[in-house]
């Protein structure tokens, strides 16, 4: 039987915005990633929760702008939500949303079925 699943981890990350319309200079945030999924089984609760914990690992403390998936991009909620997104597909998961939680009223959420 199918079940639907929510995460959420807190991180802490530094980013700037330098693209022409968008610039802001560094600064970091305590940031929070809310991760839903469709599990086959109970068996997969643990393979989920080590691909977030895996991509919370990789931006934790980071320099977001420096981070290869990232570079040439405008480092936002939306952006990193997308990036939280793919990953957790790329490890063979089948996420639903994912929200990013940039302050307390901002976030984004990238969802299954959104255009990319």
């Amino acid at each position: 039987m199918a079940f639907t699943l929510s995460l959420r981890r807190p991180f802490v990350a530094d980013h700037f915005h330098d693209l022409p319309g968008f610039q802001e200079d560094r600064h970091g945030h305590n940031w929070e990633i809310e991760a839903t999924a469709e599990l086959d089984s109970e068996v997969q609760e643990a393979t989920f929760a080590a691909a977030l914990d895996t991509w919370v690992a990789s931006v934790d403390y980071q320099l977001l702008n420096e981070l290869a998936p990232l570079r040439g991009r405008n480092p936002t909620a939306e952006v990193l939500a997308e990036c939280a997104f793919l990953s957790l597909q790329g490890a063979a998961l089948k996420p639903l949303t994912v929200k990013i939680r940039e302050k307390a009223n901002y976030w984004a959420l990238c969802r299954a079925g959104a255009p990319a």
